[in-house]
Formats: structure tokens, sequence, C-alpha cells
């Protein structure tokens, strides 16, 4: 049995589609019974509970043979990080009284620093609050996700997709979360190892990669336009930010756009994703078609 956390969401829910695929059982800690619905019926066991709540993490933790965690994704986090410091207190109370055989953690390229991040740093909270469990964890620190770029696809079919990225020609890390999904469930049910390790998970891709990858699969040119740095709080407002709290979005861009968010850290391991922008963009496609639409 495998604990997962985040069933519902896209890192969560690949992990045990592969976990389930290899024949494993799988626990879910779940706020909303009827949301995860779907994994239930995939014979996942649903425990109630959430990551906000240390004993209820405990119990779900009980004669797990590993367990995979995450943060929940907040864009609009308290100066102070406290939402993710709340959450780390409590998995690391809950995994010190359950002692899982081995903890699978979802990290990011750039959790090594320690400032400069925007909401990254969440994440470099996470790997530091955990720091002195002695349990063997390994960190997945991946890169941007493909998935990220759908949001766009309804622009792109002019012929733009805009991006964040600028240059938009310069790659950085990204992958695809089926890739992640894939590399936690391996970790989780592979070789045991000891300690704290830490593995990258991801390619290097330009937005302008990507740009073409999509225009492949939309049967258009399409070409990458870096948004001007003065326009990221409108843009990210019309996602659905507050204005006046982009800060925290923007400064991550800041940081993998400057380089400070990058592969190649001393220590670590790294596995290059095998998904490509294409894929993920295929997939979608077949999934609706709704996005073709004008």
């Amino acid at each position: 049995m495998f604990l997962v956390t985040g069933i519902t969401g896209k890192v969560g829910g690949a992990t045990a589609k592969h976990l389930l695929a290899h024949g494993k059982k799988v626990r879910a800690l779940v706020r909303n019974r009827e949301k995860a619905a779907y994994w239930a019926n995939q014979g996942v066991e649903l425990v109630d509970g959430d990551w906000n709540d240390s004993a209820a993490i405990e119990h779900a933790l009980k004669g797990v043979e590993g367990a995979f965690v995450m943060l929940p994704a907040i864009w609009t986090p308290s100066p102070d990080f406290k939402e993710a410091r709340g959450v780390i207190t409590n998995y690391v109370e809950a995994l010190a009284r359950a002692l899982p055989p081995r903890v699978v953690a979802l990290s990011s390229m750039g959790a090594n620093r320690a400032s400069g991040l925007g909401i990254i740093t969440a994440l470099s909270l996470l790997e530091q609050g955990f720091r002195d469990l002695t349990l063997p964890i390994a960190y997945v620190r991946a890169g941007g996700f493909f998935e990220n770029f759908l949001y766009s696809l309804h622009i792109a079919q002019g012929g733009t997709l805009p991006v964040y990225y600028d240059p938009t020609d310069r790659k950085s890390t990204m992958v695809a979360s089926d890739d992640v999904g894939a590399g936690i469930a391996a970790l989780l049910t592979g070789p045991a190892w000891s300690g704290h390790r830490i593995i990258e998970l991801g390619s290097m891709v330009s937005a302008d990669d990507v740009a073409t990858q999509l225009g492949e699969v939309l049967k258009v040119d399409v070409k990458a336009f870096a948004i001007p740095r003065a326009g990221w709080p409108t843009a990210f407002e019309q996602f659905g930010i507050p204005k006046g709290q982009t800060g925290p979005a923007e400064a991550m861009f800041d940081a993998v756009n400057s380089g400070w968010m990058a592969l190649g850290v001393e220590g670590t391991e790294h596995v290059p994703g095998t998904t490509s922008a294409r894929d993920v963009f295929a997939a979608a496609r077949n999934a609706t078609t709704a996005w073709f639409r004008g």
C-alpha cells in the first residue's frame, strides 16, 4: 500500500495512475470524497483528512510501504509563507511518528536556494523542514510543467503563444506531469535507499521549442511571444491572482529567466523527461476539441 497526497491534481493523479498500472495498492488522503470518486472507482482507498491535520496524515501513513507528499499550490502566499510552514510542520510530526519505509516529496528546481524564488520558496522550506528526519527521503525537483501552457491554447490558435520566458530561445527545465508521476512511482517501488537524495527531473527546453511543437499539433505556425515585464502583473491578474498579490509569481519567473533556478546542482541526480510538449498538447487535443473552437 502506498499513500498519495494530492491525488485529484496532476502530479498526484499521475503518480497514482502509474502505481495502479504496476499492480500496487494506493491510499489517498482526501478532503472531498466526491471529487475523488474517480479514484475510488479505480480501487484507491480514500482516507478523510488533509495536510492541515497531522493526526489525519499519521493515520493515512499507517502500514504503508511508502508515501508521496506534496504541498498545496498557493499562488498568493503570505509574506512569511505561513501556509506552507503549517503543512510542513504537520508532515514532519506525522512522518516522525509513523516512520514509513520511504518518502518521496515533490519539490522544484531552485529549491536549493534560500531566497529569490517567489512561490517556489515554499518548496525550499519543505526540503529544509524535512532535513532532520532520519527517514529515507527523495526530493523530486521538477522543472516547469508543459501543462501550464494549456491555458494559452485558445490564443495560440491565432499564431502567438504568450509566455513569461524571456528571451524565448533560452532553454530552461521543463517536464510533463506524467513523467513526474512515473518518476515518483519508480522511486516508491524501486530499490530501497538510505538517507536523503535529490533527483532533478526534466529536460532543457525553450519557449520557442514549445511554440513550435504546439504549432505542429494545431497545424498552424505558432511563435512564442515574451510578455513585457511591465505587463506581468496584469497578465497574472487575468489568471485570477488578485491585484497587488502577483509578486511571488513574478519573482518565480524572474528566477527562471535569470538562471537562478536551473539544473545541474552539485550532489543531485538527474532524470531527463521522456514526454515532449508535443505529446502533452496532442493528449489534450485528443481529450477534448473545445480548445480548437473560436
